[in-house]
């Protein structure tokens, strides 16, 4: 299957991921959208590259295990993600 499979309703395909950026109001609102974030992939076993600058969040998904591929586990991670946006 190719990463264009996987299509996301917010997140774009980049260079073998899904990838996408988050903006709230503050760092405090951001941090805690990143908790919430951190225990979706604890339950799925499957952990995003992501970076945080104050009110901002970027996340990317791939599988590492799949050669640093995009899928289904990716295509999930990034649903549940969209079910706790604000």
């Amino acid at each position: 299957m190719t990463a264009e499979q996987f299509n996301v309703l917010g997140w774009a395909h980049t260079n073998n991921k899904l990838c996408r950026d988050f903006v709230f109001t503050d760092f405090s609102n951001a941090f805690a959208f990143m908790t919430q974030v951190a225990l979706l992939a604890e339950k799925a076993d499957h952990h995003p590259n992501w970076s945080n600058v104050y009110n901002r969040v970027t996340i990317e998904l791939t599988s590492h295990d799949a050669g640093n591929q995009v899928t289904a586990k990716d295509a999930a991670l990034a649903q549940a993600i969209n079910s706790i946006c604000p």
